[in-house]
């Protein structure tokens, strides 16, 4: 589920995502979350630009972003230590991920799994957007 729109007002875009990487992490704000592990799922779409012709493009890697590169950015932004809000983990992996000039776009959807014994999921998603280039 997400609650944003299509990018409708960006020139074309190739969107590229990475969808339920599961991992553990050092999260949460109350005490009997503290010196402990949780799930959490994370989901990471990104928007590059991309041709509005018709032409087949390069066969080439450097006309794109890597998901590797995506994935092990998550990984080590999500090692590096406790973090106490799903927001704030968002808007570090956001900005990593727009630290690529490529990069017009960015939503990140955080999900901490099995708070609550009846509800699959909490969590948030964010959007964020390149600075525009004078």
């Amino acid at each position: 589920m997400t609650v944003f729109a299509p990018w409708a007002d960006e020139p074309p875009l190739r969107c590229l995502f990475l969808n339920n990487m599961v991992l553990d992490a050092h999260i949460g704000v109350f005490p009997h979350e503290q010196g402990v592990t949780q799930r959490i799922r994370v989901s990471v779409a990104f928007g590059v630009l991309d041709r509005d012709d018709l032409e087949v493009g390069a066969d080439d890697l450097s006309r794109t972003v890597s998901y590797e590169h995506v994935v092990l950015l998550v990984r080590r932004i999500v090692s590096e230590g406790h973090v106490r809000l799903v927001e704030t983990l968002a808007e570090r992996i956001a900005a990593g991920v727009l630290a690529d000039a490529r990069v017009r776009v960015v939503r990140i959807k955080i999900e901490k799994l099995e708070v609550f014994e009846e509800i699959e999921s909490v969590g948030v998603e964010i959007e964020r957007r390149a600075i525009p280039q004078d």
